[in-house]
């Protein structure tokens, strides 16, 4: 239903409607109920003229899902948004309070991002504004217009120089990395209930963002940027509102829980809602399908174990289930008893929640409860009742605080990332207090978090892409073939600093008993302090590292050893899993069959690590450059890995030639990767039956503009869905690609290196475009740099290919 608003089909009506405002339906819902299943109420509820609240929602939430309505409103579907400039300009509301932006500074540590608002002149005379800050917040960077390129070399130097301004002091490239929308309500609920006082500044630019991306038409918020509004994102973003300071009349926090209420309102938010609303006490535990504690008590090899969950699954549930089985709830404050009366339509007191775990609105709902879930639920429910002995309880909670308290240590106090970052904070709350070293710690971290756009301020996906994007533009500036260039050298030269200073050189205090994979050489997504392997995010430094110290001319110095090198071989080498792919933290650790477990509701495969294409790529051409310079050091293993990893890459291959991308967006993404591994072991268009499906099915997708445009629904329905306007990140990759296919025809590349220098601005920057990554199927976010990174590589790779030939 994308485009043009639409009635919702009765099925849907009967899930979401809120049942506190279906006064003016239930006569005739329950006359069709009696008609069909000659239901009779009781007595006393025919002869009363209005029904008691616990029975009526009692009878709803069990029997609307099996009715038919009659003569019923319909609720209305909006649009998606799009992300593009000229949406955003509209969305924007310019009324919204905004602080001065001139005052705004982002510090880059040692790979640590914060953002500053500095309050007295003498602070902005002492600490200038730089161009990276003027970038990221929307200002103008007063960067000069560049001559205009003819030829793809020209055009990669331009963007260089561009791109070049924004490297921060730490020597990696930053940027905002937003799209979730559920991440920044968890950061301000875990502020509220902690007591953490929350800076002015950032109540007014929280506030901001949100009104600026609230949907135009029913003004509430989705999933995430791009998505329809739904109960999950509408009403967590409201409470943001209300807690930073938005009047409850205000005409966009009504309009917001206009837009919730019409679909359902708390009851029918998801798992998660449910638990940050019962913390707030704006719920009630019995609501909420069980976390029980006792599954970390369980021994090891027991199948469903969570240390055999993907780590972003575990490190959330941790928490939660700490939290669930202390059913905690903080002392219900003034704001609080004000917004049980906002979100709810009956007197909160009188609602029996217990019959709403499993309600949600088909809107939030992307991956339904199983069968086998929901017996075991239910099952766990009853456990809870009727079984468990408190020791046991009081056991498994002990357990479960210990490895939060290992979390916390492993990470320095950032965690995995800002799910579990700010749940784990409430925990050091409850169990240390609030002048506990570890506490303090926690309060710190949450500015790692925090970003300032143009937009106003929200949680970030992660602490940064700081060694990501970095290895990355190296290697992007190594395709130009202009590596060596002189105005490039301190700029590559810190980058390098910065790869050396971000390897992780230590494992995990108690690996084993933290359930860690082998992390000593390996590099993080964000920095080191951050202490989390990802493969693919090794794999890249790995070869950043090597293309720097191995330049034909030695122009750089070799700052990282070989033991240090070969400590990221080992750790790369470690992660390969029993069906031969890569997956990112560690080797899956269960089958498939795990995904009947998955309660999130909103994201799909999230129980396992599960092995893709781009990771599994990443790691097959960093051990073939590797081996190249060093090939004595575990020759044959690497061997080994390769052949099995490129035989996965195959298998994963789909009937129409397509791979499926995990993390971007989507099928061109995942075959840039994909055809890139396969060149490794020479096959081409002309020799390989796989690579020639796979360019077929590229270019059965370029557009008329000779670019490729893919929209985020490729991702969350597993099928190619075209973009309404070709893009410069999707060009790039299929262009990337098809080169690395050995394809013979030049003209469709040519075409699409032709849009993406037609797209370059007259300073060398790329505008943003739609969304360029996600997560667990379900959930976009962006990746910023992507826009320089890929279209530089792409325009370097061709010239090397074709020769600088002009195109404009």
């Amino acid at each position: 239903m994308r485009g043009n608003s639409a009635a919702v089909r009765p099925g849907f009506l009967m899930k979401c409607w809120p049942q506190t405002q279906l006064g003016e339906l239930e006569a005739p819902l329950f006359a069709a109920y009696a008609g069909q299943r000659q239901h009779h109420l009781p007595d006393s509820a025919r002869r009363s003229s209005t029904w008691s609240s616990r029975y009526r929602s009692r009878i709803l939430a069990r029997q609307l899902p099996k009715l038919k309505l009659v003569n019923s409103p319909s609720v209305t579907i909006y649009p998606l948004i799009p992300t593009s400039t000229q949406q955003e300009e509209a969305m924007a509301d310019k009324s919204a309070p905004q602080t001065d932006y001139t005052r705004w500074r982002m510090k880059s540590d040692h790979g640590r991002q914060t953002w500053h608002y500095l309050k007295t002149d003498e602070e902005l005379k002492a600490w200038p504004q730089s161009i990276s800050d003027k970038y990221f917040l929307g200002m103008d960077t007063g960067l000069p217009e560049l001559p205009t390129p003819k030829t793809p070399l020209e055009g990669a130097f331009n963007g260089i120089s561009f791109f070049s301004k924004l490297q921060v002091e730490s020597g990696n490239w930053a940027c905002e990395y937003p799209g979730p929308m559920f991440l920044t309500p968890g950061f301000v609920i875990t502020m509220y209930v902690t007591k953490t006082p929350i800076p002015q500044e950032w109540k007014t630019e929280l506030i901001r963002y949100l009104v600026n991306r609230a949907n135009p038409h029913d003004g509430g918020w989705g999933l995430h940027v791009e998505d329809r509004s739904t109960v999950f994102g509408t009403m967590m973003n409201y409470l943001v509102l209300r807690i930073c300071g938005m009047e409850a009349d205000h005409p966009v926090a009504a309009k917001a829980r206009k837009r919730f209420l019409e679909l359902g309102g708390p009851r029918y938010a998801p798992q998660w809602a449910k638990t940050w609303l019962s913390l707030l006490g704006l719920y009630k535990w019995e609501g909420v399908n069980p976390m029980p504690a006792e599954l970390w008590a369980m021994p090891n090899w027991v199948p469903w174990h969570p240390w055999r969950w993907w780590i972003h699954c575990r490190m959330v549930f941790l928490p939660m289930s700490y939290l669930y089985s202390k059913k905690t709830v903080f002392p219900p404050t003034e704001l609080i008893h004000q917004l049980r009366k906002e979100l709810y339509t009956t007197d909160f007191d009188s609602i029996d929640f217990s019959i709403h775990r499993n309600t949600i609105c088909e809107l939030d709902l992307y991956h339904p409860h199983s069968p086998i879930l929901k017996v075991l639920n239910n099952a766990l429910v009853s456990w809870e009742k009727y079984l468990r002995p408190n020791w046991l309880k009081n056991y498994s909670t002990g357990i479960v605080l210990d490895l939060i308290k290992r979390e916390d240590l492993d990470s320095d106090y950032n965690c995995l990332g800002p799910v579990n970052n700010p749940l784990n904070m409430v925990v050091a709350y409850l169990e240390e207090g609030p002048e506990s070293e570890a506490f303090k710690r926690h309060q710190e971290r949450l500015e790692d978090y925090m970003w300032v756009n143009h937009e106003g301020m929200f949680v970030n996906g992660t602490d940064g892409l700081q060694c990501w994007d970095t290895g990355f533009f190296i290697q992007a500036v190594a395709a130009t073939g202009m590596i060596e260039k002189p105005e490039y050298r301190d700029m590559l030269q810190r980058s390098l600093e910065f790869l050396e200073d971000q390897q992780i050189r230590e494992n995990c205090a108690d690996q084993s008993s933290s359930y860690r994979h082998i992390r000593k050489g390996a590099w993080p997504f964000s920095k080191r302090v951050q202490g989390y392997t990802v493969s693919d995010c090794t794999a890249e430094a790995v070869k950043a590292v090597l293309l720097l110290q191995n330049t034909p001319n030695k122009v750089f110095p070799k700052l990282i050893s070989d033991r240090r090198i070969y400590d990221s071989i080992d750790v790369l080498l470690s992660l390969q899993s029993t069906d031969d792919g890569f997956s990112e933290y560690e080797v899956s650790r269960v089958g498939d069959w795990i995904e009947h477990l998955n309660a999130a509701e909103v994201f799909g495969k999230i129980m396992k690590s599960y092995t893709v294409p781009e990771c599994t790529t990443a790691v097959v051409t960093g051990l073939k450059l590797f081996s190249e310079s060093y090939p004595d050091y575990r020759a044959d293993d690497i061997a080994k890995a390769i052949a099995k990893a490129i035989a996965f890459v195959k298998v994963t291959q789909g009937k129409d030639g397509s791979w499926y991308g995990s993390w971007g967006i989507c099928f061109t993404y995942a075959a840039m990767f994909a055809l890139e591994s396969l060149e490794i072991l020479g096959e081409s268009y002309e020799n390989s039956d796989s690579v020639k499906r796979g360019v077929e099915f590229l270019l059965s997708k370029q557009m008329d503009d000779g670019g490729w445009g893919e929209s985020f629904q490729s991702s969350v329905t597993a099928v190619y869905h075209h973009h309404e306007k070709s893009q410069v990140c999707n060009t790039a990759y299929s262009c990337i690609a098809l080169m690395h296919s050995g394809y013979p025809d030049r003209k469709p590349i040519e075409r699409g290196i032709k849009l993406i220098m037609q797209r370059q601005q007259a300073n060398g920057e790329w505008l943003t475009e739609a969304i360029e990554g996600v997560f667990n199927r379900n959930c976009m976010i962006a990746y910023p740099n992507y826009k320089f990174i890929f279209t530089i590589k792409a325009l370097g790779m061709f010239a090397k290919r074709y020769g600088n030939l002009p195109i404009l």
